[in-house]
């Protein structure tokens, strides 16, 4: 399987002419949620710039924590095939970190990478 990158990312959008792309992410309750951009905002998304407030997502943070960070998986980019393809729409599945660089402890794609790594620990295949 080969391994995208920011680059690739960005290439894509430009041959695939992608007008919007949706930041996607799940909350606690296994809920998709997703923030909407222009393509031109694609780089601050890519370089893990883009805000989001944590406490409109139920169960996130409380009011006083709420700036939270979305970071792109250049591996989960897709264009929606029901779209059109003049100004066509993509999706980048996201993690969630707290604005000090660490991962958001209720980001369900950190928990999941945290019980893989258990497993491995304990030589659970």
């Amino acid at each position: 399987m080969t391994k995208l990158t920011n680059n690739d990312v960005r290439q894509m959008c430009k041959e695939l002419n992608v007008k919007f792309i949706r930041l996607q992410f799940t909350d606690i309750f296994g809920v998709l949620k997703n923030v909407a951009i222009t393509v031109e905002q694609l780089d601050k998304a890519l370089e893990g710039e883009m805000m989001f407030d944590g406490s409109s997502i139920e169960g996130f943070v409380r009011i006083e924590e709420s700036d939270m960070y979305l970071r792109p998986d250049p591996n989960t980019f897709v264009v929606f095939p029901w779209k059109p393809r003049e100004g066509a729409v993509a999706r980048l599945i996201c993690d969630i970190y707290n604005p000090d660089g660490t991962p958001f402890i209720g980001d369900p794609r950190y928990a999941l990478r945290r019980a893989v790594a258990e497993a491995a620990e304990m030589a659970i295949p």
